[in-house]
């Protein structure tokens, strides 16, 4: 894990370093990619169990891909009590935040009499992905399908993966809390090509939601147009700006939450002290023997991992805005102060107790946050991917008096005779 002095001349530079691109795959991965997402779009059913059969070493059909009833009742049972109440209170949190965010119709009168306004109604059919490679998440699930109940979907479809008979069962019981319609074993990009234009097996949706790794995320690009979806997920980050005044055990620990993740996570300090990036070098690297998953988290540091060492908060902000971190802490005595630097964040964590795994877990904020800059120019998931607004219009005589020449002005600067025509027809027949 280098550590790297950032002054005046260099900060721009390193800036341009630290900054990616998700918009930017392997061009024989999407060949790839867009070869399975035509398959099954093609072929349906019987590419997509191939796939799985190729890729998963599942054993999947149209008889057994369904997760059944009796799969939901045994994995209820087999689920640790401690876990199945932990389970509801995230929920039940993550439930209570966006509720909060719902956003309300509404209608108006201009000063010409006319009725405008915007009405709020669900996404009907939503699809997501639940990552179950390296490891489970239930998380996942509650982080994604309580916003899209909330919301007010009819139909909620989750694809994981599955090599074995049956889903996980902390995965399958978070589903139940979460008001989950359908749970199927697959994954990939077969899945969310499954998603996107529907199969025998697969009902079609109307948006995909979820992180998944690269082929997942180029299949969903892919789709894009047949659906909607979130985002384009890549590799986890974490950036933590520190002022000393936080334990460097804390912080090493922070990193190592991130890196633990995936080879490819990003764990990044800003600190104003070379000494204290030292010391938070010198815990990072003791903790990591003790992690169980040691060798990804050892991998992330070593490639991805960076200490920069700035001359001053001003400087560590401004390299924070230039990375646009999917995570965001600040480690400093007044984060509420330094917060109005930050400019570009998918979450941002306050203060030294607010671990980046609160908001993983329970805080109430979903964790499907922006990666690669993109919080540059979008938000966290939230209730409001789940929503349209279509637009109300109700026309005056007076407002139908008023504007209509301006209609009928603008259709014709444009060549559209027809549009011009609908106002004046109107204006001879009354």
């Amino acid at each position: 894990m280098k550590i790297i002095r950032i002054n005046s001349k260099n900060l721009e530079r390193r800036s341009r370093e630290i900054e990616k691109s998700a918009s930017h795959f392997d061009p024989e991965l999407v060949s790839q990619t867009e070869e399975i997402v035509e398959d099954v779009r093609g072929r349906g059913d019987s590419a997509l169990f191939h796939y799985a059969k190729k890729f998963d070493r599942a054993r999947v059909n149209a008889k057994n891909v369904r997760v059944s009833a009796r799969e939901f009742k045994e994995a209820a049972t087999a689920v640790a009590p401690g876990i199945v109440r932990d389970l509801r209170k995230a929920a039940s949190r993550i439930r209570s935040y966006q509720r909060k965010k719902l956003p309300k119709a509404k209608t108006y009168r201009d000063a010409l009499g006319n009725e405008l306004g915007w009405l709020i109604r669900p996404i009907e059919k939503v699809g997501i992905y639940v990552p179950g490679g390296k490891a489970s998440y239930p998380s996942t699930v509650l982080m994604t399908a309580v916003p899209a109940r909330v919301a007010g979907a009819s139909e909620i479809s989750v694809v994981t993966p599955c090599s074995g008979e049956r889903v996980n069962p902390e995965v399958l019981l978070a589903c139940e809390i979460a008001g989950v319609s359908n749970v199927y074993k697959i994954g990939g990009a077969h899945a969310i090509a499954a998603l996107a234009f529907g199969t025998r097996s697969i009902p079609k949706v109307d948006k995909i939601v979820g992180p998944g790794n690269i082929y997942v995320t180029i299949a969903k690009k892919l789709v894009y147009g047949f659906c909607d979806i979130d985002m384009l997920a890549g590799p986890t980050e974490v950036l933590i700006i520190a002022d000393g005044s936080c334990p460097p055990g804390w912080v090493a620990s922070d990193l190592l939450a991130q890196a633990e993740h995936d080879e490819m996570s990003i764990p990044i300090l800003a600190t104003t002290s070379y000494d204290y990036g030292k010391e938070v070098k010198k815990e990072l690297l003791l903790q990591l023997e003790q992690l169980d998953r040691k060798k990804i988290a050892g991998a992330a540091v070593s490639n991805n991992g960076r200490i920069y060492v700035t001359e001053n908060m001003e400087q560590a902000a401004a390299l924070s805005n230039a990375v646009a971190p999917e995570h965001l802490e600040l480690c400093v005595r007044s984060p509420k102060s330094l917060l109005k630097s930050i400019k570009h964040a998918g979450a941002v964590f306050l203060g030294s107790l607010s671990t980046e795994p609160f908001g993983d877990y329970v805080s109430g904020p979903s964790h499907v946050l922006p990666t690669g800059g993109a919080a540059r120019f979008s938000s966290p998931l939230s209730v409001y991917d789940f929503l349209r607004m279509p637009s109300t219009i109700s026309m005056s005589k007076k407002g139908f008096s008023s504007l209509g020449a301006t209609v009928m002005n603008l259709a014709h600067a444009e060549g559209l005779s027809g549009h011009a025509f609908s106002v004046k027809r109107r204006i001879e027949d009354s």
